[in-house]
């Protein structure tokens, strides 16, 4: 894989985002696109570091104001310029060519810079400097691939460790407790990717459902309460096998006390979706 120069680049197109986007979408955008080509991932693939790379270095082009001003105004002379080239036939682009040519030979001559060479200049203010959101993107993304791995090779299959939750209805009521499917999914979301939940249709009170991870399993079995006036019961259907290196049963203050924090905390994000959605019901 040859090195391409990044003001040659269609850095948008790249990213699959569009010129409009905000920088938020665009770092969204950028860890989609990084953890993909990562070369940890890609161990066979020998242009991966390099297409990595050359990820960073469209972010960094792209969240920096000044150097994203400088690329939009080469990137939309370009494409007027090709929209022109277009539409000429063959003896006026020969013409056109031959001028731009003659007109470039004479920048030289000018003090004011190209757009190109100002983007050029741009891109070298950030080589120098470096940026310091992307080395936070770059932080997350090797966290992320870290979690990836891991969850990889721990060979957890969700399927066969389904989770059964269960909650009082008493007859007759077409509210099934208080519980919807949207509300169980942003009760039980909060400890990893749910990527499977049904409500049973015959048994009122009852849903099973799978996590992606066994660490967001085991936490929502061990914190979920769900509505305080009609708490939800989770346990395994089938549950998995100890874990080989259990933690031991000595626990010291500071992990008592980080425990005790973690715990605190649910509840309170607990009682915060709770009074949104009895607000939301309200409003309906």
């Amino acid at each position: 894989m040859e090195d391409v120069k990044i003001e040659d680049l269609d850095l948008y197109e790249v990213l699959e985002v569009e010129p409009s986007s905000s920088a938020a979408d665009i770092k969204k955008a950028y860890r989609k696109k990084a953890l993909q080509c990562h070369p940890d991932k890609n161990p066979d693939n020998p242009n991966a570091a390099k297409e990595f790379h050359q990820l960073s270095k469209i972010l960094e082009v792209l969240i920096d104001e000044t150097a994203r001003k400088a690329y939009d105004r080469v990137l939309k002379g370009r494409k007027e310029a090709a929209l022109r080239h277009k539409e000429l036939d063959s003896k006026r682009r020969k013409l056109k060519e031959d001028l731009e040519a003659r007109e470039k030979r004479g920048l030289n001559n000018f003090k004011e810079k190209s757009a190109d060479e100002k983007l050029r200049e741009e891109i070298e203010r950030l080589r120098k400097e470096g940026s310091k959101q992307v080395e936070e993107e770059l932080e997350k993304i090797n966290q992320e691939l870290k979690e990836q791995m891991k969850n990889k090779t721990s060979h957890w299959d969700s399927a066969s460790h389904r989770i059964k939750i269960k909650w009082n209805v008493v007859k007759g009521d077409d509210k099934n407790g208080g519980y919807t499917q949207e509300m169980l999914h942003r009760f039980l979301s909060k400890y990893g990717n749910v990527i499977a939940l049904v409500m049973s249709q015959k048994k009122k009170g009852s849903a099973l459902m799978e996590y992606e991870t066994r660490n967001g399993a085991e936490m929502a079995i061990e914190m979920e309460r769900g509505l305080a006036e009609n708490p939800l019961k989770l346990e395994w259907v089938n549950p998995p096998p100890e874990r080989r290196n259990a933690p031991s049963s000595l626990v010291k203050p500071s992990d008592f006390e980080s425990v005790i924090l973690t715990k605190m905390r649910q509840a309170e994000e607990r009682r915060k979706l709770i009074e949104q959605l009895k607000a939301e019901d309200a409003d309906s």
